[in-house]
């Protein structure tokens, strides 16, 4: 069987991550990348050398000319275009196109990328329009006839399956979720100017940040039945990598910590085998650096107050985790007719 043919837009820590990812799987294959503002010989060095991940296996070249970049020998096809519409995309055979430069994120703007011959969008941050899907939890949703869908943000990701258990087993009645979150490429290495988010214009490196984000409310568009009952906030620390959801949530139907834990425990190994994993030693953050987890279960991290009212906390690579479930997200696009 013919490997599926990806072509990715925006080669930013995504980009590059999906890409890292796509090398350990036989069955993606990316052919073509798109990023008008670097060109091939940077493209190969920003792929080859990571400062979170470490160096990229394979070897890596480029071959200005041809404007390719090769790992192991296969050629993968540069574009540098600015419009999404101008990309051939057909030209170099790329079926699916994961959408990751962070500037289009409405079905609309997605879409231009099929004037180049795509003919699936995977938009690789929340959407507002788009149907939004999170491996392990609504996938199944997923009809042949959307052109354009978004796998959601890195954080609904860890959080959805995590809820998704405990709705089903117990009765999610309402939760409030904190992510204490590594830090971004939108972020401040020193103090500078940030109109919209005043807090968010200060060094990444020297403070705990407070933050909004929608992770929390979008379990609500991917689980219809939380819909209003979950929120949520962020800290982003300066840490490089790896984040944390802490989930405090009101249960329907009562139960100890130890059964709450028994029915992650159940998941991890059963349903959600791959993407939500179980942890019930002494961990930080650090040893979950490059998982390919959405979501990683810390049962020792973990408090209840009540048999109703509990604190759940989850780990994620932020990076990792969310780009193998891009890749997934295409395996399941691609084998539903």
């Amino acid at each position: 069987m013919a490997p599926i043919t990806v072509g990715i837009n925006g080669f930013g820590r995504i980009g590059r991550l999906v890409m890292r990812a796509a090398q350990n799987n036989p069955n993606i294959k990316v052919v073509a990348v798109n990023d008008p503002f670097i060109g091939v010989e940077y493209m190969e060095y920003m792929y080859k050398y990571d400062s979170t991940h470490g160096k990229a296996a394979g070897e890596i070249t480029h071959d200005a000319a041809a404007n390719t970049m090769s790992i192991d020998g296969e050629p993968i096809k540069v574009f540098e275009e600015m419009d999404p519409s101008k990309i051939a995309w057909g030209d170099a055979g790329v079926d699916y196109v994961v959408e990751s430069t962070g500037a289009f994120t409405s079905t609309e703007a997605a879409s231009a990328h099929m004037a180049g011959g795509a003919k699936k969008v995977i938009i690789s941050a929340p959407s507002g329009d788009a149907p939004m899907f999170v491996m392990g939890v609504n996938q199944e949703k997923y009809e042949s006839s959307m052109d354009v869908v978004s796998n959601a943000s890195c954080t609904t990701n860890c959080l959805a399956p995590l809820a998704k258990v405990i709705n089903d087993e117990f009765g999610l009645k309402e939760g409030l979720m904190t992510t204490v979150h590594a830090v971004t490429a939108t972020q401040q290495a020193v103090d500078g100017p940030s109109k919209k988010d005043w807090r968010g214009g200060r060094a990444a490196c020297y403070n705990i940040i407070p933050s909004s984000t929608g992770a929390a409310k979008a379990v609500g568009k991917v689980i219809p039945e939380l819909n209003g009952k979950l929120t949520g906030m962020s800290f982003r620390v300066p840490t490089i990598n790896v984040s944390v959801v802490d989930l405090t949530a009101r249960l329907d139907k009562g139960a100890s910590y130890e059964t709450v834990c028994a029915a992650i425990q159940d998941a991890s190994e059963g349903k959600m085998k791959g993407i939500l994993g179980y942890q019930n030693t002494d961990v930080v953050s650090s040893d979950f650096m490059s998982s390919p987890y959405s979501s990683i279960f810390d049962e020792k991290a973990g408090i209840a107050l009540t048999d109703d009212f509990v604190k759940l906390v989850s780990w994620y690579d932020n990076e990792c985790g969310y780009s193998n479930r891009v890749l997934d997200l295409i395996k399941h696009m691609d084998v539903t007719k």
